[in-house]
């Protein structure tokens, strides 16, 4: 195990001030990575096909995000780096081209979900062939991350303005549509049942506990650091808690919405398929009216171009991070997008390839996350906020049972393609 190139240190120049209201933005652009159209398929389809037994799947995810999303940000806030430079400083060599490989994977199949989305909203709203739409995505998501240039606050808004798109159709969905609150009750009793349950289940857990958001986290906190100047640590700490909360509790509850909305619709009992995004689109109209499936439309795209900016920015920091290389924005942008264009000018089902990149997405999280547990777990990285034995113990529990999912669903899949 290599050294660090420096002891971690805060800059001591000085800077105005720190408020909170300054300090919100960094979980909000990392809350997207829990809102993109990923989310938008596996809760739609985990809702219509089980209706709403996975209701504590989704609370549970959300709830174990928060402490996730804060160690990353106290990882940036206390080192000043983010957690792949940190890891390509403290690993061997072997050790972080795997990690630079595994997360790169990761950051396509969020590229996937994010492109397919988008372009699935522009289709129902403009009628707009899917490849198409998928370049026209791309284009808007540089659009978003021209904000960047003018400073991570700008960007912070133009994403944080996107947010609120989404939250204002998905209010206006549930107020059409309100939920059966016994329902809701009983999902939140834990239970598994039926042969897609499983793969639903950690597709949930993959599209709302992001890896790639682990790693944009810790790198947004980090330059959040360089701009605060002499602001002790515990007041951006104690700023980071309050806009993790608020962030994340947002995300909790549009996602607890969509697989509400799904249920209470879409669900006809044991072996209702899963439902698709663009037969959503067309039952909403069907069901309550062309303005609600307008909404749900129009939340999907800003879902996907928001998205899709934040996972270019995140796949900035992994490769940077990683090996400390930058390329041009577009040119990782065009060969991000591409898996995605085949895939559309392919003919597969997207929203079942949504489905699946979820799943990917949840291969990638016992990396991020071991690789974060393990760093804020070091004194000498961490110092006086190192995390206790509790959080260590708590957190290693969180890797192992993620991993075991995962383990689980590989072996049902196996099982069913074999034919066992």
């Amino acid at each position: 195990m290599t050294q660090l190139s420096e002891k971690p240190r805060l800059t001591t120049a000085v800077a105005p001030k720190v408020r909170l209201a300054t300090a919100l933005g960094p979980a909000f652009v990392a809350a997207i990575a829990y809102l993109d159209p990923g989310n938008f398929a596996t809760n739609f389809a985990g809702g219509s096909s089980t209706g709403y037994q996975l209701v504590w799947v989704v609370v549970l995810a959300n709830l174990v995000a928060m402490p996730i999303q804060y160690l990353a940000a106290k990882l940036g806030v206390v080192t000043g780096r983010s957690l792949p430079r940190l890891c390509r400083e403290t690993m061997t060599r072997r050790g972080r081209w795997l990690m630079w490989a595994q997360a790169e994977l990761v950051a396509m199949a969020t590229d996937l979900a994010e492109f397919v989305g988008a372009a699935i909203g522009l289709n129902l709203l403009f009628g707009m062939p899917l490849p198409l739409a998928a370049v026209v995505t791309a284009v808007l998501a540089f659009a978003v991350l021209a904000f960047q240039r003018r400073g991570h606050r700008p960007f912070e808004l133009a994403v944080g303005f996107l947010l609120a798109l989404i939250c204002a159709g998905f209010l206006y969905l549930t107020l059409r549509v309100p939920p059966s609150a016994p329902g809701v009750l009983t999902g939140l009793v834990p239970s598994f049942g039926g042969s897609d349950t499983l793969l639903l289940a950690v597709g949930i857990i993959g599209a709302t506990v992001m890896p790639h958001a682990i790693y944009l986290h810790s790198g947004l906190m980090s330059h959040r650091v360089a701009r605060a100047g002499s602001c002790p640590p515990g007041r951006l700490l104690r700023y980071a808690r309050i806009d993790i909360v608020i962030a994340m509790g947002i995300a909790g509850l549009v996602n607890l919405s969509m697989l509400a909305v799904a249920a209470k619709l879409f669900h006809d009992g044991p072996g209702t398929p899963a439902i698709g995004l663009d037969a959503v689109h067309s039952r909403l109209g069907e069901a309550v009216g062309g303005s609600v499936a307008l909404a749900f439309a129009a939340a999907l795209l800003a879902s996907g171009v928001s998205s899709s900016s934040v996972g270019t920015a995140a796949g900035q920091i992994i490769m940077d991070g990683f090996l400390d290389l930058r390329i041009a924005v577009w040119l990782r942008r065009a060969v991000t997008m591409a898996p995605a264009v085949v895939l559309l000018v392919s003919g597969v089902d997207p929203t079942r390839a949504l489905v699946w990149s979820q799943v990917a997405l949840s291969f990638g999280i016992p990396f991020a996350l071991g690789a974060l547990l393990r760093l804020t777990s070091r004194r000498d990285i961490m110092g006086s906020h190192v995390n206790t034995p509790l959080v260590t113990a708590g957190m290693a529990l969180v890797v192992a049972v993620l991993a075991g999912l995962n383990i689980m669903l590989l072996g049902q899949q196996l099982a069913a393609w074999l034919g066992i």
